[in-house]
């Protein structure tokens, strides 16, 4: 009984696993309440933590903000990812992949804009979710730029600036998800899904076969 209890304890206590309790509460938080609205007290509550020890593995609240995005970088790089090999990837896969994780997992979205807290709306600043999207654009780019550089040595495609090439794709992506998301007309969609999976191939080489 008695190894029972401290393994439990071991098991409570392990930093690891007090990080991401840590940053999946934060991020049900954020995403629900908004940012400015949700203290790191609420935050130890809802992962079962001492609120000291969000300071002592984050130091600030804002900087839950960029684990959180990387977080999610990470989460859409392994669905873009899924199974295949970096070099077995290319726009079409990968650009599916990752706006249908983009429509389904939207709690970013409320990171800015306005949100509905106890009823009430309450309008958050965009400069609030900017660690945010600066730590998911970084693990992405860094890793479209990595799937890029396999995929086109084996193809042996040249004369690409990949990680410009890397970046371009980031944000034509980005718009077309914001076109995405704004529109409930499904031609629509599966005309930007199309055009941008068309385009980002045009640009960087492939061919469809």
């Amino acid at each position: 009984m008695a190894t029972r209890a401290l393994d439990a304890r071991t098991r409570r206590y392990d930093p690891a696993e007090t990080r991401q309790r840590v940053l999946e509460a934060a991020n049900l938080l954020f995403s629900t309440k908004g940012f400015a609205a949700t203290g790191t007290a609420d935050i130890a509550r809802a992962a079962d933590v001492s609120e000291g020890s969000i300071f002592y593995h984050f130091g600030s609240k804002k900087n839950l903000l960029v684990d959180i995005g990387r977080m999610y970088g990470e989460r859409m790089i392994a669905v873009m990812q899924g199974d295949d090999a970096l070099e077995d990837l290319e726009p079409g896969m990968m650009i599916s992949r990752c706006i249908d994780f983009a429509v389904e997992h939207r709690e970013w979205e409320t990171l800015t804009g306005e949100v509905c807290i106890e009823g009430k709306p309450h309008q958050m600043m965009a400069a609030d979710a900017e660690p945010f999207y600066h730590a998911s654009r970084a693990v992405t780019c860094d890793w479209v730029a990595k799937q890029m550089a396999a995929a086109l040595g084996k193809r042996s495609v040249s004369g690409v600036d990949i990680p410009v090439a890397a970046t371009l794709t980031y944000a034509v992506v980005g718009e077309a998800i914001d076109a995405i998301i704004g529109t409930a007309d499904p031609v629509r969609r599966a005309a930007v899904v199309a055009e941008t999976i068309r385009f980002v191939r045009a640009a960087c080489g492939y061919s469809p076969a």
